[in-house]
């Protein structure tokens, strides 16, 4: 019976021009609660933060643009960043991330603790377990010494193809060998397969329930060497209890927080920094 009456609802001016203000405004406050109301309210919840940005956006990015994330990402590097210029590169995905789409990066702030790290460390040979899109491997690469090599490792074979395109627009394809699979069975084939005697330094940024069995691997492979640096992102969001609580807890283990925030909020997270002891 409603729609009946629709016609001659709409027929009159006053109510045309109510119902044109009522979709108006529908449409204002959606546009504000998706762009900007709660887009602030997660800046200081990392599992709400991690909620919207990596389910509820992502997906719906996904189907209108039928693209991917990491896809998008690459898009915008080749458009707005100079090609061989690493630095150049990482200020691009830093910036889309705060400005267009955010991306599980180590970030910009955290990210200055990895360079910290890794230059103190300047290693000859360096892992990375979770190369996503290849933002952390350009950050390693471009502060390694002369001749030094970072072998970085890849479960998802779409991140792997994207990460290339990343690290050669950087220009570090010469210093990075991305190898692609599963990190339990790659650790176990890094001495016969890559020559691999010992790590430098290694960084933890994949699957965060992997961070403590492949720490054990690595143990066992004898990976590690007396001053090997460990470096564990999102240890506090998503969160890592079982290996922070075993190398802080191990004597084969001298272990120091670095507080900061998950990448591009303001929510709690940090990097745990682990040097071997033998």
């Amino acid at each position: 019976m409603l729609f009946l009456c629709l016609p001659g609802l709409f027929a009159s001016p006053q109510m045309l021009l109510f119902v044109v203000c009522v979709a108006a405004c529908v449409g204002l406050l959606s546009y504000t609660l998706v762009f900007f109301a709660i887009p602030a309210l997660v800046q200081y919840n990392g599992t709400l933060a991690l909620l919207w940005h990596d389910v509820i956006v992502e997906r719906s990015l996904d189907w209108l643009t039928s693209s991917t994330r990491p896809q998008r990402l690459l898009a915008h590097v080749k458009q707005r960043a100079r090609r061989g210029d690493a630095q150049s590169v990482i200020n691009t995905i830093d910036n889309y991330c705060k400005a267009r789409e955010w991306a599980m990066n180590v970030g910009d702030e955290k990210g200055s603790i990895l360079d910290q790290v890794v230059c103190e460390v300047s290693p000859c040979v360096a892992l990375e377990l979770g190369t996503y899109c290849g933002y952390s491997s350009v950050r390693i690469a471009r502060l390694l010494p002369p001749g030094a090599r970072l072998l970085t490792v890849e479960f998802n074979h779409d991140y792997a193809t994207i990460a290339r395109e990343v690290i050669d627009w950087a220009g570090l394809q010469d210093r990075v060998q991305l190898l692609e699979g599963d990190s339990a069975e790659l650790i176990p084939q890094l001495r016969q397969k890559h020559g691999i005697e010992t790590l430098d330094f290694i960084f933890l940024d994949h699957w965060k329930d992997r961070y403590l069995p492949d720490t054990k691997l690595l143990e066992d492979c004898s990976l590690l060497r007396e001053g090997t640096v460990l470096l564990a992102d999102n240890v506090i969001c998503p969160g890592t209890p079982d290996y922070l609580e075993y190398v802080r807890s191990s004597p084969r283990y001298q272990s120091q927080y670095f507080n900061s925030h998950l990448e591009y909020t303001r929510a709690e997270d940090g990097l745990e920094k682990s040097i071997f002891l033998g």
